[in-house]
């Protein structure tokens, strides 16, 4: 059996430039590529923060080192310049792998600089007892 996975994550990143007239697609920094593992053409889910609407496109690589996120074609109407994203790309994998996966996934500030390399758990960790913000958020609902 195959399973659908989170493989690569790029959290909260700032749209740089909006083109409704270009090949439908997302422009990616590589070196935001190289830090979540993404590769050229593969497909991608870009979900809107602020307004919730998702598109799926593929991975066009801009140039390297100017934090670019471009949307292009029909990715445009997802959001305007300044808007945050997520970018996210998932893979298929066998049953008997999915303990050990791990996605990568890394934080963006708002000029799409990496502020922090988030250290999701495997699989086969994952469903232990929640604990955000340095809380158990199941304490006291019984």
């Amino acid at each position: 059996m195959q399973l659908k996975v989170l493989k690569s994550k790029l959290h909260l990143a700032a749209v740089t430039r909006s083109d409704l007239y270009y090949h439908g697609s997302l422009t990616i920094d590589p070196d935001l590529m190289d830090a979540v593992g993404l590769l050229a053409y593969e497909s991608i889910l870009v979900s809107n923060v602020a307004t919730g609407a998702r598109a799926e496109t593929y991975v066009l690589p801009g140039a390297r080192g100017t934090g670019c996120i471009e949307l292009n074609g029909a990715m445009a109407r997802l959001g305007a310049v300044g808007d945050r994203v997520i970018v996210m790309a998932f893979a298929q994998i066998d049953a008997e792998e999915v303990d050990g996966h791990r996605p990568r996934v890394v934080a963006l500030d708002s000029k799409n600089r990496i502020v922090e390399r988030i250290e999701y758990p495997s699989v086969a960790t994952a469903c232990e007892a929640p604990v955000h913000n340095g809380r158990d958020p199941w304490a006291g609902t019984e």
